[in-house]
């Protein structure tokens, strides 16, 4: 029987970039995969929904293309055909990563895996003598009692992706990444659009300036949201939530996160989404780094990005954790030319220092998923403000912005 130095199960972002870089190093790496590489990221989550939204992004211009000067006459919307972009791109990025993988020198078996011992994997009845077992086995779309999935009305971020038509109304149960995003997306497309939150603002876990920014913007592009609300109950397809109001919208989107799949075995590592912390991508990618080349991350800098017109992104402290002794300082987004070229004039950069440090940076702009990592850089190497000032930003950018914020302190 031929053995493995590590047994990895679950090839997602966690588990192949820790099975790449071991065997990188010249170990012999076994991974298994129960249906695709690439995990939730690559096939039910970050990739095909921004996939759809861009798509959603370009139709939303389209409609309003004569402030530009183009004149574009029935515009019309092919949803099957944006399904076909987003299948392709999956597709494309796909077979990029299994010939990664393969030329890595990592040996994968697709099938389901259970783990016998600590120093034995069973997948197609066939038993895998390893050293060591990392789990990477993901998460699935967490339920709510009384919004039972059914594929039908009630859908998860997994259901939602598999639309072969757009409905005409959608409620969404939550705020968070996954929530506002495909808000943005139905709305885009025409879709009528509610969010029902139970926090007091959306996006809860954002800053506050950032949550109550974002209110704004749903108001005035008409999507409907009730807060410090939830849904009480669903009889015939009708939506009664705890404040009284009654909703009657043609699919409901539960949208409230997703839970660790972790099944309980001998395993010495458990990484990515499976182990129940931060579930992102990057967090998962850093976290098999931690692992395989001893590479360690601060937990309290990994960058926060919802995508959309505008993006949002930030990265520290957040202002309901500040005291006294910090200081805000915020730019908005209209004060900056680039802005008024790109029609992008909504937002605002944020920043949080204290004794000519920063500690945090919330940014809603178009492109704040590239500009947060300016901010980041200088927060995780200790960078001064005095010193990031002495820096030249290009003109005319976004990222002048943090210029022009950093020159008022």
């Amino acid at each position: 029987m031929e053995e493995f130095d590590y047994g990895v199960i679950g090839g997602g972002p966690a588990g192949y970039t820790v099975g790449m870089m071991l065997a990188k190093q010249g170990k012999k790496v076994i991974l298994f995969e129960k249906d695709k590489l690439g995990g939730t990221c690559l096939n039910k989550g970050c990739i095909p929904t921004k996939s759809f939204l861009h798509s959603s992004d370009i139709y939303a211009e389209l409609k309003k293309g004569a402030i530009y000067g183009i004149c574009a006459e029935s515009i019309t919307l092919d949803f099957s055909k944006i399904c076909d972009k987003k299948n392709q791109t999956i597709e494309k990025i796909r077979k990029s990563l299994e010939l990664a993988v393969k030329n890595s020198g990592v040996y994968v078996v697709y099938a389901e895996a259970c783990v016998k011992d600590k120093n034995t994997i069973i997948a197609n009845n066939t038993e895998y003598k390893v050293n060591e077992i990392i789990l990477a086995t993901g998460s699935k779309p967490k339920t709510l009692k009384g919004l039972e999935f059914d594929g039908k009305f009630i859908l998860s971020s997994d259901d939602i992706l598999e639309l072969t038509e757009l409905p005409k109304s959608v409620l969404i149960i939550g705020s968070g990444a996954i929530g506002i995003e495909w808000a943005r997306i139905l709305s885009n497309f025409g879709v009528e659009v509610a969010v029902v939150e139970m926090a007091e603002h959306l996006i809860p876990l954002a800053d506050i300036e950032v949550s109550k920014r974002i209110e704004r913007i749903f108001k005035q592009k008409k999507i409907q949201y009730f807060l410090n609300d939830y849904v009480e109950k669903v009889e015939d397809n009708t939506v009664t939530l705890h404040s009284g109001t009654q909703l009657n919208p043609e699919k409901i989107l539960v949208a409230v996160g997703r839970v660790p799949v972790c099944p309980e075995c001998e395993a010495k590592s458990v990484l990515g989404d499976a182990c129940g912390e931060i579930q992102l991508a990057h967090y998962a990618i850093h976290q098999a780094k931690a692992k395989a080349l001893g590479i360690p991350f601060d937990k309290n800098l990994v960058p926060s990005v919802i995508y959309g017109e505008p993006e949002i992104a930030w990265v520290g402290i957040k202002e309901q954790d500040m005291d006294e002794t910090y200081k805000k300082s915020v730019l908005p987004i209209t004060a900056l030319g680039k802005s008024w070229c790109d029609d992008a004039t909504e937002g605002f950069i944020k920043i949080i220092t204290k004794d000519d440090k920063i500690y945090g940076a919330h940014i809603i702009s178009k492109e704040a998923s590239s500009l947060i990592h300016i901010l980041l850089t200088a927060i995780q190497n200790n960078i001064s403000v005095s010193d990031l000032k002495k820096m030249c930003f290009a003109h005319p950018t976004y990222a002048e912005g943090i210029f022009d914020i950093l020159s008022s302190l």
